[in-house]
């Protein structure tokens, strides 16, 4: 069943070359798009149960790393895969039913539905992918199909916000790709799986630039403060639906290589109090710049910036507990801060402004749009029993647990942080909400297929609390996974030398790759 890896980025990848030739056709475009995402939401799922009984490697051609292009689906990927294909499959429903109450004023479908298919294969790809120069080609793809989305409409406002994104974006890919030469020429490869074993036989100090560079790129995808300025800026301009998947999505992408990198590939966790005080900036800077603003969205987005500070919190504690409490952390966020851009949108459209200044009386006029708030705005701040709260907890219990005195100041911006944002979350509610509107503002018919998506996610927030034993479990068993790093290297060379050649008098090519007892009873353990 290993084929069934490459789906979720093969797929949306032929349905996007498919709906440009239909550019005329909008309904055969909907059906291509929605039954595309609708098949890798499935094999996503699939690929999560599949996982459980280890990672599951795909060659590209039949070409065995560290030669060939390799797919790796473990714990961590195909949790991330699935709830991103989810969101991205809502995003799509609402758009949709947006543009049938719009016509062409919404989205030019001609590129709407291409670049959506190629940004879901994008982000898949970043997940699934087992070596270092295919994550840069992830990350270039969502950068080509992002680029087209944040400019949709071709305002002004919306070109300036996008060449402010794609100029960030190329100077982070530009980083990256610095840090892979760097990386090749230190190692000789370029796959995860080999780069894990052998970047413990270079220098340390070699191993530690690398370890820098990655960290500064994988750091503004991620918007980690002091390298996040960019984000307010551009996010809140896009269209709703495409503010919501990426304020989902790309800042997760950021987040997931950065999981992937400092525990595959620098488990020695050096820069672990670097993160730590990383994590506290971002939490605190990010939540006061959200305390002060008059507009939803751009609320949200430094909301946004501020909750990422979480999630390098428990990579920066570097035990099993951190790591699967960010886990579960980012499986939160990506749908709480999904749904709450989409009820952005339809406050927008009701209201007429998402302007805290001119908002008011939605309660009364709009009381489902008030209920679909409200709930991920409580799960955002983490009140129990959401999921916030339970991945908060998770954190405070790592911090607790590792006791060093950079962990007790990580708990106390973490409280801070969470009381700053539900009165951030709550004063917008107040204002738009329960205030006196001061003149009426033209509003648009809101159809059912944009309540229903943006109520799908909110749905599926409190499927995630409601069902966060077995979740919370899962996202244990992949930082375990993920901590011992046998499974992850096993899977790909399972014969301990796999992919490589064998010289003339028998011995191992320079190339080739031996697996360390400890990292083989390590698997063994995992496996039990």
């Amino acid at each position: 069943m290993n084929w069934l890896v490459g789906i979720p980025v093969v797929l949306p990848l032929l349905g996007a070359g498919i709906t440009l030739v239909f550019s005329n056709w909008r309904r055969v475009q909907w059906i291509i798009s929605v039954s595309i995402l609708s098949v890798s939401l499935i094999t996503s799922a699939a690929l999560v149960y599949l996982a459980q009984d280890g990672p599951l490697v795909f060659d590209v051609g039949e070409w065995a790393a560290p030669v060939g292009i390799t797919l790796v689906a473990d714990r961590l990927s195909t949790l991330m895969l699935v709830v991103s294909v989810a969101v991205t499959l809502a995003v799509l429903i609402y758009s949709l039913a947006q543009g049938v109450e719009d016509g062409e004023e919404a989205a030019p479908t001609a590129v709407y539905h291409p670049a959506y298919l190629i940004l879901s294969a994008g982000v898949s790809n970043a997940f699934l992918t087992g070596d270092l120069f295919n994550l840069f080609v992830g990350f270039e793809i969502l950068l080509a199909a992002s680029f087209v989305l944040i400019t949709m409409g071709g305002t002004r406002t919306r070109i300036r916000s996008g060449t402010v994104y794609v100029v960030v974006s190329m100077l982070s890919s530009i980083i990256f790709l610095i840090a892979i030469f760097m990386t090749y020429a230190a190692t000789g490869t370029l796959s995860f799986a080999h780069l894990a074993t052998r970047l413990q036989e270079i220098d340390p100090g070699v191993s530690l630039a690398l370890q820098a560079m990655l960290l500064v790129a994988f750091g503004i995808k991620a918007a980690i403060f002091p390298l996040s300025a960019w984000l307010p800026d551009s996010y809140p301009t896009a269209p709703a639906p495409v503010t919501a998947v990426f304020a989902g999505l790309l800042t997760k992408v950021g987040v997931y290589a950065i999981i992937r990198t400092q525990v595959l590939l620098f488990p020695q966790g050096r820069l672990d109090e670097i993160l730590s005080v990383l994590a506290i900036l971002t939490m605190v800077i990010g939540i006061l710049g959200a305390v002060t603003q008059r507009d939803i969205k751009r609320m949200l987005s430094f909301t946004l910036v501020s909750h990422i500070g979480f999630m390098i919190w428990g990579i920066s504690v570097s035990s099993e507990a951190g790591l699967a409490a960010t886990i579960y952390y980012v499986i939160h966020h990506i749908t709480v801060q999904t749904a709450l851009f989409l009820v952005a949108g339809l406050i927008e459209r009701h209201g007429g402004t998402t302007s805290l200044r001119n908002l008011g009386a939605l309660a009364k006029s709009a009381p489902l749009i008030a209920a679909l708030y409200l709930v991920p705005a409580l799960g955002l701040a983490g009140i129990p029993p959401m999921t916030g709260f339970l991945g908060k907890v998770g954190l405070i219990s790592a911090s607790a647990e590792s006791g060093q005195t950079i962990d007790w100041w990580l708990i106390g911006a973490g409280l801070v942080t969470s009381l700053l944002t539900l009165y951030a979350v709550l004063r917008a509610w107040n204002l738009a909400f329960w205030q006196e509107a001061e003149e009426e503002l033209e509003s648009k018919k809101i159809p059912g297929g944009m309540y229903g998506a943006a109520a799908s996610l909110v749905i599926m927030s409190l499927g995630i609390a409601a069902f966060s034993g077995p979740i919370y479990s899962y996202a244990e068993k992949a930082a375990v996974e993920l901590e011992r790093r046998g499974p992850y290297i096993v899977a790909v060379f399972p014969d301990g030398n796999r992919g490589t050649g064998q010289s003339e008098n028998g011995d191992e090519d320079a190339g080739g790759i031996s697996l360390d007892q400890e990292v083989v009873d390590a698997n063994e353990d995992v496996s039990k």
